[in-house]
């Protein structure tokens, strides 16, 4: 199997260029190797435990303002019609998180 590299947004398969790399790739390139997964990819009605936090500085904290620490149980209640905000159960109360927030946390499948 074929690994991809992505550096500074250079897609191999279109040959297109983007010098600010998104969301998505950088955490391609933190997670290299590892077995965890998006929030953002669970689906409605899974629950999910927080492994780690991706993020810097006001993202990272607003995330953790939120409730959403290592260690903590998610259930995923409901995902809008376009995918973008997700409805969670976190610590006992509702959430709603927009996907590109939802993608600087990684999880592991619980049940």
């Amino acid at each position: 199997m074929e690994k991809k590299v992505f550096l500074c947004g250079f897609h191999q398969e279109t040959a297109s260029f983007n010098p600010i790399p998104t969301t998505w790739e950088k955490y391609q390139r933190r997670s290299a190797g590892r077995g965890g997964e998006l929030i953002a990819n669970i689906r409605v009605g899974g629950s999910a435990k927080v492994v780690k936090l991706y993020g810097e500085g006001a993202l990272k904290r607003r995330i953790m303002d939120m409730g959403i620490t290592k260690g903590v149980e998610i259930y995923i209640r409901k995902v809008a019609p376009l995918g973008d905000p997700l409805e969670l159960n976190v610590r006992g109360y509702e959430l709603s998180l927009r996907k590109a927030d939802a993608e600087m946390v990684e999880v592991t499948q619980v049940g």
